[in-house]
This record gives structure tokens, C-alpha cells and sequence, in this order.
């Protein structure tokens, strides 16, 4: 019995104790593109300078943070007998000892994510987990997780930063989202659809547009394009207010007149 507690103990010993800013856990790993040895793949691709990124899949050796054994990569130390880390995949070559966070690892995806299996599901055209609140009530567009975030330019597939999928079905980083509206920007950066319903704002414009005479004519007929319904209609120019003839929306632009064909 004393034994079995020794090994407990050992087993459990420094958990929460060493990692970096981006993962607890109890080893390094060594990055087989230029051989040096990191915390994460993270703590690498922000180290180097020419700007190459570290695969997850390639890494082969870990070394222990307990006993200093760099060994092939595994959940415990074959030295020392400390667990390396709480969660581990052997797919991602992935370890972290908070495992509050919930790991999960999404074979469709191909890596690992957060937040707990039962509260995400895989959509296959968008090609991402998303929350199973979504499930059903988004638009899909292709890939649409594997593009940089439209406001800070970070890849979006694999950040750490939380994620939002606007009602176009484009995506950003939450934070940049909500930085975003404190801006008063409240159109998709991308496609430039509403992120919300508009409804009562088009309502209180054209209240506005009619009660201050905006819908006076002044510079005869231009052309305009809109952004929810995506037609392009010819409309008296006015001082404000060009509305679609289509959808009766106010979110639209000027453009130039199309060109027909010979």
C-alpha cells in the first residue's frame, strides 16, 4: 500500500506547478524544425524570427520539467514516473495538466479543442466545431474557420482566442467582435451584412429620412448595390437614405452603373 502511494504521489507531483502562458504542463517539448526546446508549439512560433511555425503533429521528444530526460514524447516520465500531463492525446502529441479546460479531441478538425465534447459539434461544410447552440442556425460557408480573423489578421482555425460566427456565417475572434461594435461597426467586415436584426433601426431612419425631407430627389438617378439581399438597382440619388427596391433595406452603397453586354 505504501508503495502504490508512493507512486501516487509521484505521479501527481508539480501538477499546475510548471508549463507557460498557454499550457500547464510538466515537460518541454523539443521542435524538430530548428531542434530548439519550448514550453508549447505556441511559446516557439512567437520566438521565431523568420517567422516559420512549428508543425504539432512532427514533434517526437519531450523533456521532462521534474528529472531533465528528454525521452520520446508520452504521458509519463519513463524516469522519473511524474505524469507529464493530465490530458494527453497521442494524435496532437499534445499534454496540459488543466484539465478544467475540458480537452476534447475532433477527428474531423484534426487537432484538439476545448470547452467539452458534449457541448460542440463538427459541421462538416464549415469545416469546424462550433457550439451545439449553432447547430442548425447558421449559415455555412465553405472552410470559413480557415481564414484569418477580418480585424486582427490571426488564423482562426487553431487560436486560443474564443470565436463568433456572424449571422453571414463569417467568422472572428470574440474580442475583436466586441471591439468592433464599441466602434459602431455593425456590419460583417467581410460581406458587410448586419450582424444584427436591423429591422427597427430601418424603421427609425425612415422616420427620420421622411420627417427631415432626405427623401427629396436631388441629383437624379445613380445606382446602388446591397449588402443583405446582394441587388443591384438604379434609385433616385438623395442626400441620404438609398433604399433597396428590393428588400426595402437601407444597408446598401453606390456603385457604378453595370456594364450590359454587346
Amino acid at each position: 500500500m505504501e508503495i502504490e502511494d508512493n507512486d501516487a504521489a509521484r505521479h501527481g507531483f508539480g501538477k499546475m506547478g510548471f508549463g507557460c502562458k498557454h499550457y500547464r504542463r510538466r515537460c518541454r517539448i523539443r521542435a524538430p524544425c530548428c531542434n530548439d526546446v519550448f514550453h508549447c508549439r505556441h511559446c516557439h512560433n512567437e520566438s521565431t524570427k523568420d517567422g516559420h511555425e512549428l508543425d504539432r503533429h512532427a514533434v517526437e521528444s519531450v523533456i521532462c520539467l521534474v528529472c531533465d530526460t528528454e525521452q520520446p514524447i508520452g504521458q509519463v516520465c519513463y524516469n522519473c514516473g511524474v505524469c507529464m500531463g493530465e490530458y494527453f492525446c497521442r494524435e496532437c502529441k499534445f499534454l496540459d495538466d488543466d484539465i478544467d479546460r475540458e480537452h476534447f479531441h475532433c477527428k474531423d478538425c484534426g487537432i484538439c479543442r476545448v470547452g467539452g465534447k458534449d457541448n460542440f459539434f463538427h459541421c462538416q461544410k464549415c469545416g469546424s466545431c462550433y457550439s451545439v447552440s449553432l447547430r442548425d442556425k447558421h449559415y455555412c460557408i465553405e472552410n470559413s474557420m480557415k481564414n484569418n480573423c477580418p480585424i486582427c489578421y490571426e488564423y482562426l482555425f487553431d487560436s486560443l482566442r474564443e470565436t463568433s460566427v456572424l449571422r453571414c456565417g463569417h467568422t472572428m475572434h470574440l474580442q475583436c467582435f466586441h471591439e468592433m461594435l464599441k466602434h459602431d461597426k455593425f456590419s460583417c467586415p467581410i460581406c458587410s451584412m448586419p450582424i444584427f436584426d436591423m429591422d427597427k433601426f430601418l424603421r427609425a431612419l425612415d422616420a427620420e429620412i421622411e420627417a427631415g425631407m432626405l427623401h427629396i430627389d436631388y441629383m437624379g438617378k445613380g445606382w446602388i448595390v446591397c449588402n443583405d439581399c446582394r441587388d443591384t438597382t438604379q434609385v433616385y440619388s438623395r442626400v441620404a437614405g438609398h433604399k433597396c427596391c428590393h428588400c426595402q433595406s437601407h444597408n446598401t452603397c453606390r456603385v457604378a452603373a453595370p456594364v450590359l453586354p454587346a
